[in-house]
């Protein structure tokens, strides 16, 4: 008598070792049995595919579980995907800073670097600066280059997912249509001397929101991250996958006119970044005599609590808090995060009072309005984790042991 059928994996087959890998890593089955449960296979068939993952260093027992059955027996030994055979390299670039960082597959940043690279000099003098930063960070972590399974690299400018090159951003002069993966991973190598590695590009503010919802709000299915800093930009996650558009112009909020003539660093009149990033206070503030030339000037003068700076913060956020009100009527996520230079108190109580003065009361019931919990390192932590994500999907796992031998 035969055995149950496998149930399917991603690819219409049975279950891959890449399918039973995913069920570990999401929690949702971490012991044999479990997994034979999940899966429909035999024991015979889970053992032979976790041999596989245990052989390239992907998985490790734990500690034992539960005893399942009531007339007892031996704990049933769980499974755990083991973050030590590998890290990930990611950087965030704006337009006057950048940070980078060494992380473990799970997630912990070992180390970062912060700098001030400026985005305007370009992607090659940019990008090599980069792959000076990592082979730093590599050996103050004391890992090795042939360690690195992949880099992320977050962007402030529209992403084609496709290509990894951003598509015509108004704030990155001469990246437009560039070789961002291919010119990362040769700095990789010309600074470490390891072979190239892969290479992820996405907005920064897609990858804040992905970081911040998988590690603080990992059962909102509805997520929505508002970055307010030189521009305005936002990122959606929708059941736990970051939501990019047809060709990763989603969530470029700071584009849509406002009515106002300011004109926007895209060559527009009206737009939203025109008249409530912090570049925009920024420039309000110097004409009034305050010194600011940046977002990140108008976030240090709200820090020390100068009233002229909350005054206009809370101005610019009133007038994001009109526009979110339609996001929010729209897609209405559980989350809506405000991050960047600008999300200080004046900022989001200027949101708050347009945003529930204009959506439908139904749209924000179940809403919870709230500020970063990563701050800076948002960026970081999303990179690392698309990296993650798209080395350890089912289909790719596959074609990795194959090409491991195992």
């Amino acid at each position: 008598m035969t055995g149950r059928p496998g149930r399917t994996g991603r690819g219409g087959g049975q279950a891959s070792a890449g399918d039973l890998l995913e069920l570990v890593r999401n929690g949702r089955a971490v012991t044999r049995g479990a997994l034979q449960q999940a899966t429909g296979l035999s024991r015979a068939t889970v053992g032979h595919r976790l041999d596989r993952l245990f052989r390239a260093g992907w998985l490790r027992e734990g500690a034992g579980g539960p005893v399942d059955s009531p007339l007892g027996g031996r704990p049933s030994i769980t499974l755990e995907f083991d973050d030590s055979h590998a890290v990930v390299l990611a950087a965030d670039l704006d337009t006057r800073h950048a940070r980078a960082a060494v992380l473990t597959l799970t997630g912990e940043i070992l180390a970062e670097h912060s700098g001030t690279p400026v985005i305007q000099d370009g992607p090659e003098a940019v990008l090599a600066e980069l792959g000076r930063w990592f082979a730093g960070l590599l050996e103050k972590t004391g890992h090795r280059a042939t360690e690195v399974c992949g880099i992320g690299l977050a962007v402030p400018g529209p992403v084609d997912m496709d290509t990894g090159r951003v598509v015509q951003p108004p704030i990155m002069p001469g990246w437009d249509g560039y070789d961002i993966r291919g010119r990362l991973a040769r700095a990789f190598t010309e600074h470490t001397g390891a072979p190239p590695v892969p290479v992820l590009v996405d907005n920064d503010a897609n990858l804040m929101a992905y970081g911040e919802q998988r590690t603080g709000y990992p059962d909102c299915s509805a997520f929505v991250l508002v970055k307010v800093s030189t521009g305005i930009g936002a990122g959606v996650v929708v059941d736990g996958s970051i939501y990019r558009g047809v060709d990763g112009g989603a969530g470029d909020i700071g584009h849509i006119r406002v009515g106002a003539e300011a004109q926007c660093r895209c060559g527009s009149y009206g737009c939203l970044a025109a008249v409530a990033s912090g570049g925009a206070v920024a420039r309000r503030l110097a004409a009034a005599g305050v010194p600011a030339a940046s977002g990140s000037d108008v976030r240090d003068l709200l820090a020390s609590g100068h009233p002229e700076a909350a005054a206009l913060a809370r101005e610019a956020g009133r007038a994001v808090g009109d526009v979110l009100a339609t996001v929010v009527t729209l897609l209405n996520p559980g989350v809506l995060m405000i991050a960047g230079d600008l999300a200080g108190t004046p900022f989001l109580t200027g949101v708050r009072e347009l945003l529930y003065q204009r959506a439908l009361p139904r749209s924000t019931a179940h809403l919870d309005v709230v500020t970063s919990r990563l701050g800076e390192r948002a960026g970081l932590v999303g990179a690392g984790a698309l990296v993650v994500d798209h080395l350890y999907a089912p289909e790719r796992v596959e074609e990795r042991l194959l090409a491991l031998g195992v």
